[in-house]
């Protein structure tokens, strides 16, 4: 069953990164189009996913993740502007009847994404 979902945990408070507005592009040649966005719940994850089977289609995509507004509502402190304020994430999707999972682990100073499980 294809579908898309990601998570995001807080490395400097090591916790998940709830309340983070996430946003979803497809990215045909060079043109954006918006197709999702959702907020984190308590657990750093959306709840439900941000593609499903019907909506997945092989292409390249673009995720949004508003991660300086996330650490100025946890009052960690940050330069102006900060280093990271939204973190973008392209991807591939080759196979839309796979599940693709994008964790993304962040600080306000780095970030790692892999696809996960």
């Amino acid at each position: 069953m294809g579908q898309l979902t990601t998570h995001i945990l807080d490395l400097t408070h090591g916790i998940p990164a709830s309340r983070v507005k996430i946003e979803l592009y497809s990215i045909e040649q060079s043109n954006r189009s918006l197709l999702a966005n959702s907020i984190t719940n308590k657990d750093g994850r959306v709840d439900k996913p941000l593609l499903s089977e019907e909506k997945m289609v092989s292409g390249e995509y673009e995720l949004l993740f508003y991660i300086g507004d996330y650490f100025k509502e946890k009052e960690t402190p940050l330069p102006d502007p900060p280093f990271l304020n939204v973190v973008s994430v392209r991807f591939g999707i080759a196979d839309p009847g796979s599940h693709y999972h994008v964790p993304l682990l962040v600080s306000p100073w780095g970030y790692q994404v892999y696809r996960g499980s």
